[in-house]
């Protein structure tokens, strides 16, 4: 970065995030905080459901815990200074924590991407070998699973943040968007990027479109075992148990995929902040009302402690 002139000004971000008048940015972040305060609740009931109803410590739950903390870190990474920036308009956001919230998003968008592939794993042995299920997802199994997610997130968020940390930002230092989002940064540098791109758009694709083709491939099983199943009531048992995973699969993946696999130059500002705040604000809000409103196990476990807390009062 010394190739840079005004170094002082090398230290700090300016955030476009969202222009408006006074008054839409006032219903934007009461909208907003609304939003957030009702994904953050969501998440944490399911944490604290799976963590405290044992009927709920099996593999899927598990899961279903990690996936929770994911989205209660995603939403937390960019959303509080989203509301800072509506309420004060103070736009500016230093470089180690435009650095620092890179790393955590990515890491949350790839921890989110490994362990729905884990889910459909998981799916694919409850219903094409429900017999081994318990032999084959035994706990060390899908706790290094959860593990491997992790670990593999953050390398790969470890990476991207690396190599854009060094690149030099001399000219215009406005992200147009209303976090720190990797292909504004890398659009922004005025070092010679192309090479990075390139790395990037086959990198991000590699593990979307690999983790997205094993899911397929797990439903693609599982499909066929489910129309093997003679019962009609059977089968809609069987298929229920993945509506949920399916869902969220796709409330992921849809927002992403655009994002993250786009040339850069072919989408507008609002574009990418639209499908960012798809991923950022919808995906972590609707999570828990997927895996709850129909699901009988999460309604049954907060009956149950309703039940207890009543008990435990007289």
């Amino acid at each position: 970065m010394s190739d840079c002139p005004n170094r002082s000004t090398e230290d700090e971000f300016h955030i476009a995030a969202f222009s408006m008048s006074s008054w839409g940015q006032l219903q934007l972040f009461f909208g907003i905080l609304i939003i957030y305060i009702f994904a953050m609740l969501g998440n944490l009931t399911i944490l604290f459901l799976v963590c405290l109803v044992e009927k709920l410590h099996t593999p899927m739950y598990f899961f279903l815990s990690n996936l929770a903390v994911l989205d209660v870190s995603s939403i937390s990474t960019s959303i509080p200074k989203l509301l800072f920036i509506t309420w004060t308009q103070d736009h500016r956001i230093s470089f180690s924590c435009c650095m620092t919230q890179l790393f955590f998003f990515l890491l949350c968008v790839n921890g989110e991407v490994f362990i729905l592939t884990s889910m459909a794993y998981d799916r694919y042995v409850a219903i094409c070998k429900p017999l081994q299920y318990f032999i084959i997802m035994r706990k060390n199994m899908y706790i290094g699973m959860a593990a491997a997610c992790w670990l593999l997130g953050a390398l790969n968020s470890l990476l991207h943040t690396l190599l854009t940390s060094v690149l030099q930002f001399c000219d215009s230092r406005v992200i147009n968007n209303f976090y720190c989002d990797l292909n504004s940064l890398v659009d922004l540098s005025t070092t010679d990027t192309q090479s990075q791109k390139v790395f990037m758009f086959f990198e991000l694709c590699g593990i979307f479109l690999v983790q997205f083709i094993l899911t397929i491939f797990s439903y693609v099983f599982i499909f066929s075992a489910i129309l093997k199943i003679h019962s009609s009531a059977g089968r809609m048992k069987a298929f229920s148990s993945c509506t949920s995973h399916i869902l969220t699969v796709t409330l992921l993946y849809t927002p992403s995929l655009f994002l993250y696999m786009k040339t850069g130059s072919d989408d507008s500002m609002e574009q990418d902040m639209f499908l960012s705040m798809l991923y950022l604000v919808l995906v972590p809000l609707l999570n828990p009302l997927v895996y709850s409103l129909r699901n009988k196990d999460v309604w049954g476990a907060i009956v149950m402690l309703k039940g207890n807390m009543v008990v435990a009062q007289k």
